[in-house]
């Protein structure tokens, strides 16, 4: 039985996210990335089309040189400038009711404490529609503008995400007890003494007393997006993760990941389906065959593919600006984007990919190309893989999401890919897993209660 799919917007707030050099179009209207009437619009746009959430990436440093320096991102506007994406989120709750609003954090950029209050306050004022992409961050210069003279290495990171996760957990989900928040105008009583928990964490980086300074919100816990592929990021997903955005080359690779992250999720205590897969796809529709290729080809004349490689090579921190791009790429280790070298040996079958693999990965492996009902034959046959969802990766901003809601969203919901409508405003993880607290499965929910101690006295 066909199952809807769950769609989000890829976006960024910068001006070149992902098909780079898109901002000199006409239609590249992401050139005003800075204006919030923007953003404002395009999330009501996504809300009123049907798409559950818009997911906003993030950096907190710049991509690795690129022929030997930095200014090729500064000129071309390489995700620089690009402003804080949670600060948006306030704006975008205010003006939606229904999408969920993701964006993207690593540990590196804000102690816990202050991490937690701040999202609890998001997810107040959205009533419950936050999201948290959990990254560790890969770039060198996010780790030197931060206090580190290296990028920590790769596994390491996993092991400080396990320890500020951790941290988070306690504080929204063990803190507060339920009904701790009396409010009670005549006695006087606002909130109960005995239902709120100091958390007295103390670990290899991080020494937190608490109690979280936010009453509970709607979700208590944002729900919880990643996006590693590598053994590592797959593990700490497989614990932690609620949703797992993925590149993956085709169906059938996609279902190899699913599964294994399904089995890991099994071992850990957990249940197969607590994780949905978002594909990460672009799309170039046509009202025929013959004209989706005519558009697919003004595109690929107006892809600044230069940018393409010094963004897919500065994620993996190798320069390749002077290669030639018939140059085979062996076996790449870095402390970067593992999964990056790892999803493009998976797109060239048969032979070692090269310098223009990296440039055409992300902006032709991964793309859709035809008629509204050719790329809803496309769509199912990656839900019949296991994906639960679509991010929607843009061309240009608002025109890609237009031309899918308008033209592509009529015939999902035809052949019962996409919703209906949106039904009662409703919190994200009710929308997405039918509650709206985190799973007992979870190992967040192992905090619940757990301050107290048995005599009912705060610990």
């Amino acid at each position: 039985m066909t199952k809807p799919l769950s769609f989000s917007a890829f976006v960024m707030n910068t001006a070149s996210h992902i098909t780079h050099g898109m901002w000199r179009d006409e239609e590249g209207h992401q050139l005003n990335f800075n204006d919030v009437d923007l953003w404002v619009s395009l999330a009501k746009r996504l809300e009123e089309g049907g798409f559950d959430a818009i997911f906003f990436a993030d950096v907190i440093g710049l991509y690795g040189d690129h022929r030997g320096g930095w200014d090729f991102h500064v000129e071309t506007g390489l995700q620089i400038p690009s402003n804080d994406p949670i600060v948006l989120m306030s704006a975008l709750a205010v003006n939606t009711k229904h999408l969920g609003l993701a964006f993207t954090a690593a540990p590196l950029q804000e102690p816990p404490f202050n991490f937690a209050r701040r999202v609890s306050t998001l997810d107040h004022i959205s009533k419950g529609r936050i999201a948290w992409n959990m990254v560790t961050s890969s770039l060198e210069n996010a780790f030197r503008n931060f206090g580190y003279d290296e990028l920590v290495p790769h596994d390491e990171r996993y092991k400080w995400a396990d320890e500020y996760v951790d941290v988070l957990y306690k504080l929204w989900e063990g803190s507060w007890d339920e009904g701790a928040l009396l409010q009670d105008r005549e006695s006087g009583i606002h909130a109960a003494p005995a239902k709120v928990h100091k958390i007295n964490h103390v670990g290899e980086r991080y020494k937190v007393e608490g109690p979280h300074l936010v009453s509970p919100s709607p979700q208590r816990t944002p729900v919880l997006f990643q996006a590693g592929s590598s053994p590592a990021g797959r593990d700490f997903a497989a614990r932690n993760a609620e949703a797992v955005f993925i590149v993956a080359p085709d169906p059938e690779n996609v279902r190899k990941l699913i599964n294994d992250t399904r089995r890991l999720a099994i071992q850990n205590g957990r249940d197969g389906n607590d994780i949905h897969f978002y594909q990460g796809l672009s799309f170039v529709v046509g009202e025929t065959e013959e004209d989706a290729r005519r558009k697919e080809f003004e595109l690929d004349n107006k892809v600044d593919f230069d940018m393409m490689i010094a963004h897919m090579a500065g994620g993996m921190g190798v320069d390749l600006g002077n290669v030639g791009l018939d140059t085979p790429l062996e076996n790449i280790e870095t402390e970067g984007i593992r999964s990056t070298f790892e999803w493009l040996k998976q797109s060239t079958p048969g032979r070692t990919p090269n310098v223009k693999d990296i440039a055409q990965m992300r902006s032709r492996t991964t793309r859709i190309v035809g008629t509204p009902e050719t790329i809803a034959d496309q769509l199912e046959l990656w839900s019949n893989a296991g994906v639960d969802g679509i991010n929607v990766i843009n061309a240009t901003i608002p025109g890609s999401y237009e031309e899918f809601i308008d033209q592509v969203m009529p015939v999902l919901r035809q052949r019962g890919l996409a919703r209906a409508e949106n039904g009662e405003p409703a919190t994200l993880r009710h929308k997405l897993f039918g509650e709206n607290r985190l799973s007992e499965r979870h190992p967040a929910a192992r905090y619940r209660g757990a301050f107290v101690s048995k005599e009912g006295i705060q610990q």
